[in-house]
């Protein structure tokens, strides 16, 4: 079964009427309001009728609370890293499935499908479609490629909703096989789970009000200087807005919430990774992410529970295999190439961990 992106027309509840960044010309804050909710609701019925109806792979499972406690888990001896990119070396080639003896690939083997834990709410990276309420993106294709290559069957996973606080505990419990979770490569999580090599670089940017006929701009935060900039509260974006000189900083709950505060002339610009603000450039197209270098790098690698070395080397594999025949590029330019431009090179690969 394939999965393609919806038009924008029919997922993007926060585009309609955007004529130019002036606050004068945009649509009233009622306005939208209404609009937004009632896309919710819709898409809140769509992902109910979606679950009731046959799928060709495994049931998505919602979140549950993790099961271990702090008390039970042994004293975790720190884990030697100075650069936390680096993972296991690769298998020198994809073993048939059936010749596989190390037990945690046999327990995915016999189980017969790959369970993945994701986000369901970032747009163009795990985000549900409202047409279908199938979880689609960039996160969701990279674990795909992942099951095709254990089963020959990109279907054979089981997409298990989590929060990013999930993410540790149930890969430590053994509750997923693997997070595919825009998650973040660093040195205080390795000593916790092991990760997959590097899959994608993301970093925080900004984002601002689209020029007319432009396709491309190069604001930083430094250039903002007097304006308004949002990010949401309790985040690593704005400690780094606020230990900037010049822009304005103003928050929100969310960085849906920013953009809600952007289109009602309340601010000027939103900073974040650019992930996140490639899915709300994707819903509001009177808006550009900027190309500017990155203000942060934030390393993506798949987790895995920390004793799982072999099922690591045989992801950073898959990944190798996936970079190197033209797959990871075209599901860059399948859902980040709108918002992002053109695939760039993948991220190179750190091996070498022992």
């Amino acid at each position: 079964m394939s999965h393609t992106l919806p038009p924008a027309s029919t997922a993007t509840p926060l585009q309609t009427h955007r004529k130019t960044h002036r606050k004068t010309h945009r649509p009233s804050a009622a306005r939208r309001l209404r609009t937004t909710l009632t896309a919710a609701g819709a898409i809140a019925g769509l992902s109910v009728l979606a679950a009731c109806s046959g799928t060709t792979y495994a049931e998505t499972q919602v979140p549950v609370p993790p099961t271990t406690t702090a008390a039970s888990n042994p004293p975790v001896t720190p884990v030697s890293c100075t650069n936390a990119t680096q993972s296991y070396d690769p298998l020198p080639s994809i073993p048939a499935s059936g010749s596989i003896s190390d037990a945690a690939m046999k327990k995915i083997i016999d189980r017969g499908y790959v369970t993945v834990g994701v986000s369901a709410d970032t747009y163009l990276f795990a985000a549900r479609n409202p047409l279908d309420g199938k979880i689609e993106g960039f996160d969701i294709d990279i674990a795909k490629a992942v099951a095709k290559s254990i089963f020959g069957d990109p279907n054979k996973v089981q997409l298990r909703v989590i929060t990013a606080a999930d993410r540790i505990p149930l890969l430590e419990n053994r509750s997923v096989d693997m997070v595919v979770r825009n998650m973040s490569m660093t040195c205080d999580r390795w000593n916790d789970i092991a990760f997959s090599a590097e899959y994608y670089r993301s970093g925080q940017t900004v984002l601002v009000a689209k020029p007319p006929g432009a396709t491309k701009v190069d604001t930083t935060l430094a250039d903002l200087t007097g304006k308004k900039v949002c990010a949401p509260t309790g985040t690593s974006s704005l400690d780094k807005l606020r230990s900037v000189k010049g822009p304005i900083p103003v928050t929100a709950p969310n960085h849906t919430g920013c953009l809600v505060l952007f289109q009602q002339g309340d601010a000027d610009a939103i900073t974040g990774d650019d992930t996140v603000l490639a899915g709300l450039a994707a819903q509001d197209p009177y808006t550009i992410v900027s190309s500017a270098p990155l203000i942060t790098q934030e390393p993506y690698g798949i987790g895995i529970n920390k004793n799982d070395r072999y099922f690591a080397r045989y992801l950073n594999a898959v990944l190798a295999e996936v970079k190197s025949d033209g797959e990871w590029k075209a599901i860059y330019n399948r859902w980040l190439a709108g918002p992002l431009g053109p695939a760039p090179t993948p991220p190179k690969p750190v091996y070498g961990r022992r």
